[in-house]
């Protein structure tokens, strides 16, 4: 589990074909490896990977043929810079928002202009996901969590201010840049929670009525 806050901006250091998949070799610049071991798990553009062998300057991952189909990571080459954060303890201050580490697919930088000392972006979401971003809401971008500020259409806007610009690669951004997408995980419960869908049925009808509301304290009940 992590926060979405970026504690180092590192880079590919080596790429190596094993078995069909990837090893990957990050070096962490400034990302403290002094409590990391064996089996934990890092962020890595906002990908959740196991850590299999590392040093104080450098950890390797396997990146299955899953993560490379749905991630950036495979086309990034050497020397790409890469958001870092290794996942949080129970003692961590939760500054961001729950992050699982399980992109769920790609965005496309559609514009970038300032807005002031801040920059504002404007993203394109895969079709698949954009129903679950919302006006206000958290985005994960590369790892990043994010809020958004506007909907354009199926297009959602970011207002990134200086501070997180040079704390992670936002500031390499450029239009046509894909990057990794996580939605808030309690936008993918709360759709699986609220629809009729079962096994035996696969329905999507919803299951959302203005009493299933009142019910549940979203509103005021109806008088009758």
């Amino acid at each position: 589990m992590f926060t979405g806050i970026i504690e180092a901006v590192g880079s590919i250091a080596a790429k190596t074909l094993k078995g069909g998949d990837v090893a990957l070799r990050f070096a962490v610049n400034r990302l403290d490896m002094s409590d990391v071991k064996l089996g934990d798990s890092i962020a890595v553009n906002g990908v959740c990977l196991t850590v299999v062998d590392f040093d104080s300057t450098s950890f390797t991952a396997d990146v299955s043929l899953e993560s490379l189909s749905l991630t950036g990571l495979n086309d990034l080459p050497i020397g790409a810079p890469v958001n870092l954060e290794k996942a949080m303890l129970p003692t961590s201050r939760f500054g961001g928002h729950i992050v699982s580490g399980h992109v769920d697919g790609l965005g496309k930088i559609e514009s970038l202009e300032q807005s002031a000392r801040s920059v504002r972006i404007v993203v394109r979401p895969a079709a698949e996901i954009a129903h679950y971003i919302a006006k206000k809401g958290s985005i994960t971008v590369d790892g990043c969590s994010l809020t958004v500020n506007e909907l354009i259409g199926d297009d959602f806007v970011l207002n990134v201010i200086p501070h997180t610009q040079q704390e992670t690669i936002i500031a390499t951004y450029r239009k046509g840049d894909q990057v990794n997408l996580e939605v808030d995980v309690v936008a993918r419960y709360l759709e699986r929670l609220l629809s009729k869908e079962s096994p035996q049925t696969e329905s999507k009808e919803s299951a959302i009525s203005m009493s299933f509301l009142a019910e549940n304290g979203f509103m005021g009940r109806t008088k009758r």
